[in-house]
């Protein structure tokens, strides 16, 4: 787990069954007024998937301050020709108070406030490096205590139900996430559990 002044991050991956690489990438930053994270999936497994899914990355690490749609735009840009990827990022903005979260494909996210699922977000059709008719934005108040949980296509629907995704602490959440799966991986299977622990940390 990484904890950092207003946010805690824990991250459990694991590649295909017989892959060396993981098609997934995921990059997080928490600095003075603002958090990012990002999650990418790349078209197929292995290492021509890492290497789509980590384009993603390295654009938003050098692009950090710019908006999530101008993100993944640059983003789908960079990629046209390769293999192609599938995203989500999540922007928190400690100053506003508020949380913006887009994705493109099969990343999806749940957002939590005091343990009870607010939303689930429904991803837009498409991916990165095609013709994709844009993303929906969605930008919300945020509140102390909330959790983002950001998941791969690895993660089933049912797993998701656990009754450990209500943990308030996220190192727990991706033990237990550890602890209870089969571990035989049919896709690549990122889990990014993320908690605004508020504005005294």
């Amino acid at each position: 787990m990484i904890s950092g002044k207003y946010v805690d991050v824990s991250v459990y991956q694991k590649s295909k069954k017989g892959n060396h690489f993981c098609g997934d990438s995921y990059f997080f930053i928490e600095e003075d007024q603002l958090f990012l994270g990002v999650l990418a999936d790349g078209l197929g497994s292995g290492e021509i998937a890492k290497e789509s899914s980590q384009v993603v990355v390295d654009i938003v690490k050098q692009h950090k301050h710019q908006t999530v749609k101008e993100i993944i735009d640059l983003c789908n840009k960079q990629l046209v020709g390769m293999r192609g990827a599938v995203m989500g990022i999540l922007k928190i903005d400690f100053i506003d108070q508020s949380f913006t979260f887009s994705s493109i494909g099969n990343i999806g996210i749940i957002i939590l406030e005091q343990g009870c699922k607010k939303k689930r977000n429904i991803p837009s059709s498409g991916y990165l490096g095609s013709r994709y008719r844009g993303v929906k934005v969605m930008t919300e108040k945020l509140n102390d205590g909330t959790n983002f949980i950001v998941f791969s296509d690895g993660v089933k629907d049912k797993e998701l139900s656990a009754y450990y995704f209500k943990d308030y602490n996220v190192e727990r959440i991706t033990d237990a996430y550890k602890q209870n799966i089969h571990h035989t991986r049919q896709d690549d299977t990122t889990l990014m559990a993320i908690r605004y622990k508020g504005e005294k940390g």
